[in-house]
């Protein structure tokens, strides 16, 4: 095995690696938002990950994500609203005003 092929094999496991990793931060953003609606008795609609990019915050570098979601609070209104996670760490949850 040459230096370049042990690079080439190197960089494919990173890339799998940080394709599980944003992956898994879908599945805990999923997972957070349910709660999130459930505390709030809201109806969870859809999510879709908006912005995902490699940032140093927080001192680590880690995946900075943001997530649009629609919800409902009556069953006949639709609103969006949008978190953002460093990791797996949810920095900011936005909703805006809706029927109760």
């Amino acid at each position: 095995m040459t230096l370049l092929e042990l690079v080439v094999w190197l960089a494919i496991g990173f890339t799998g690696y940080q394709f599980w990793r944003i992956r898994g931060i879908s599945e805990h953003t999923n997972h957070y938002l349910k709660q999130y609606c459930d505390t709030h008795q809201l109806q969870l609609l859809s999510i879709a990950r908006s912005q995902t990019r490699f940032s140093f915050k927080y001192g680590k570098p880690d995946w900075h994500s943001k997530f649009n979601f629609e919800f409902s609070s009556n069953g006949e209104d639709r609103y969006s609203g949008e978190v953002e996670l460093v990791g797996l760490r949810v920095i900011r949850t936005e909703v805006p005003p809706h029927r109760v």
